[in-house]
């Protein structure tokens, strides 16, 4: 992919902060950013996408440790962290708090949580507010005929000249190769179950744990 340099992201992050959208490439997709704080923002979003508010955003924390200030990290959740954060596994963790939780209105209890490699991961870190992103594209759009979550530029500006949605920040990386969701795994409880499969193996998470994952 096409290099996004520290000032373009930094540009980002502040945008984040003001309460803008912003649209930055990973590997998988273009994913459009919001302050999850921000409950206007993440609505834009949602409505945008035409997206049902039970399907919550996905929360990008900027590690394992910050994670942990917020949400119960069972040992089957620190494992898979710690073998593939950074990267394309995302996990349903509980909240430590309902106060906690509350802060965050988009993403939801558990909340679908990830830490991404790559720009997305970079914007996390950088951003002086907690990121909740989503794929762009049209919720539910997986027809055989549909586009699907974009993965170009051009893709993403045709998303947003068809919904009307405003992001202030496009930042190009070129294409995006992989074209694969992230996996998700639900980790609400000790005993971590396969929610969805994705560019992490079944058998790789299942190696992990030391126990086959259904």
């Amino acid at each position: 992919m096409r290099p996004i340099t520290a000032e373009q992201l930094n540009t980002a992050a502040r945008a984040l902060e003001a309460g803008e959208l912003v649209i930055v490439p990973t590997e998988r997709w273009y994913m459009i950013c919001a302050d999850a704080t921000n409950l206007a923002a993440c609505n834009s979003i949602f409505d945008g996408k035409q997206r049902p508010r039970a399907k919550s955003l996905v929360l990008v924390t900027p590690s394992l440790e910050e994670c942990e200030k917020q949400f119960v990290i069972h040992p089957e959740a620190r494992q898979l962290a710690e073998a593939f954060w950074p990267g394309d596994l995302a996990m349903l963790l509980p909240w430590q708090s309902v106060d906690v939780g509350a802060r965050h209105p988009a993403v939801g209890s558990p909340a679908l949580t990830t830490n991404s490699s790559g720009p997305l991961g970079v914007l996390a870190t950088a951003a002086r507010t907690p990121v909740a992103a989503t794929t762009v594209n049209i919720s539910g759009d997986a027809g055989v005929d549909a586009p699907g979550p974009a993965i170009t530029v051009g893709e993403v500006q045709r998303f947003l000249d068809s919904t009307g949605v405003k992001a202030t920040v496009i930042l190009d990386g070129g294409v995006s190769p992989a074209a694969n969701h992230l996996t998700i795994v639900d980790c609400s409880t000790p005993a971590a179950r396969l929610v969805r499969t994705g560019l992490v193996h079944q058998r790789a998470i299942s190696a992990v744990l030391g126990r086959q994952v259904e």
